[in-house]
């Protein structure tokens, strides 16, 4: 809860800090003198509004849709040792990590995998895929699941979750500026919200969007580098070293639907500023060192 609450009101304070800076600058003046009727104000409070609600309601309903589209098997009653083993291990990772008990499921796919997601951390949901526990090594399965407990009690849910609805509200809010401008001072529309307006904004939006994801697949690289050491601690270095080693060997790694890739173990083959994780061997070697 404190996370969110200073999520909130950094949201706020910046908010306010743009407020003053419309102000001193001139900036709505500048705009109406422009023919923009745009109160910024009452922009930035919607955008908000906008930006922060889907981000939060994601978080919120983050276990219930990654079990959903993973196909999650929780486990509730180990069926055979490889489960007992599983919630052995994440019950006193959890313990040594200050945690409540996370939920613990398995999902079906072939490539070594796992994830962590959920609304808190004592509300939290631990996976691993049915390829991981098949090619890894109990040490390697454990220092995995030492990454995502890491993540867990790091809070990266919830601040991954609330980075994005922060990114979302600027994103909104200056998208509708530039919409606005186009509509009333090129396109000279007088009245209301005209089709230009709409297309712009769209169009700002995703042109917008697309460079905030730069920031927050940064963040995201950021924080698996402290959820490798997380591993590291309640693992060991080596086991989260060989952990790493074993993925660098996984010839087509699974990937993870949507929001959830952030929370996995292994990283993407795309440019490194659009990855949601650093290379293998740079984690390796931030181990190592």
């Amino acid at each position: 809860m404190m996370r969110i609450a200073l999520f909130l009101a950094t949201n706020v304070a910046i908010m306010v800090v743009i407020s003053i800076v419309f102000s001193v600058f001139g900036l709505s003046g500048t705009l109406a003198a422009n023919g923009v009727d745009l109160n910024l104000e009452a922009l930035l409070v919607v955008s908000a509004v906008i930006g922060m609600t889907g981000s939060i309601i994601s978080l919120a309903i983050s276990k219930w849709s990654a079990k959903k589209a993973m196909g999650v098997h929780v486990i509730e009653n180990p069926q055979n040792q490889t489960e007992q083993w599983l919630i052995s291990t994440v019950t006193r990772q959890a313990k040594e990590a200050g945690i409540g008990m996370p939920e613990v499921g398995i999902f079906d796919t072939p490539e070594p995998n796992a994830f962590a997601t959920g609304m808190s951390k004592n509300n939290a949901l631990v996976a691993v895929s049915t390829g991981l526990l098949q090619t890894m090594s109990q040490d390697e399965v454990e220092a995995v699941v030492g990454h995502e407990i890491s993540h867990v009690a790091n809070g990266d849910m919830i601040t991954m979750a609330l980075m994005q609805g922060v990114v979302n509200t600027f994103v909104y809010f200056f998208a509708s500026i530039i919409g606005h401008f186009v509509d009333r001072v090129i396109l000279k529309n007088e009245e209301g919200h005209g089709i230009g307006y709409f297309v712009t904004q769209m169009i700002a939006q995703v042109a917008l969007s697309f460079l905030a994801s730069m920031l927050v697949m940064w963040f995201s690289r950021y924080r698996e580098f402290h959820a490798d050491a997380g591993g590291a601690s309640l693992a060991g270095k080596e086991k989260m070293i060989a952990a790493l080693t074993a993925l660098q060997r996984a010839q087509s790694p699974a990937e993870l639907p949507g929001q959830l890739a952030a929370f996995g173990i292994n990283g993407g083959g795309v440019k490194k500023m659009f990855m949601s994780h650093p290379p293998l061997e740079e984690r390796i070697a931030a181990l190592q060192n």
